[in-house]
């Protein structure tokens, strides 16, 4: 797999390197292949860390973020989140994994449970050409956490979304 690490407004020395690539490898392999891509992004902010860890394989993302006062436990939780997601999903995602990638797990009461995503409604509205700027003005105006409009500079849909810290994202989908 390979791991990719990025530092925002810090600096990280080369053991953190060493050992988030020894507990990915350990942690993650036997669901991934060669070819999965893990990258690390790692930031500090009021003597916290914050690590996002993001697992890409086979066209399905996963992701996970944590802060810690320390970076390798923050790096711990993330991969723990990552393997308790696709133990959760697992029969919705086994075929994009390795084939030998649940032979070794241990059962989790979890896993027999059939997960069911039941939709309660389907809502239909009109795209307006905005900027991502009144898009995050409508979606607070309307208390919601996410709000889809028509990017009148890209043209394309998009997607803007309250984060957890208070900052907002843009999400501008692609085709692969």
């Amino acid at each position: 797999m390979k791991t990719t690490i990025t530092a925002k407004k810090m600096q990280i020395p080369q053991s953190f390197g060493e050992y988030s690539e020894k507990k990915i490898n350990a942690k993650l392999d036997k669901f991934f292949g060669d070819e999965a891509d893990a990258k690390i992004i790692i930031a500090e902010h009021k003597n916290q860390i914050i690590i996002e860890l993001t697992v890409r394989y086979n066209g399905i993302i996963y992701r996970a973020e944590q802060t810690a006062i320390d970076k390798e436990d923050a790096l711990d939780a993330c991969i723990d989140k990552i393997v308790r997601q696709i133990r959760k999903n697992k029969t919705k995602i086994e075929k994009r994994l390795k084939e030998s990638a649940f032979k070794e797990t241990i059962a989790e009461p979890i896993e027999d449970e059939q997960i069911n995503y039941d939709v309660v409604k389907h809502k239909t509205f009109v795209l307006r050409p905005m900027d991502v700027e009144e898009a995050i003005l409508q979606m607070n105006m309307l208390g919601h956490n996410f709000f889809v409009f028509l990017n009148a500079e890209t043209g394309s849909t998009n997607v803007v979304y309250k984060r957890d810290e208070g900052n907002y994202s843009v999400l501008e989908p692609t085709i692969e």
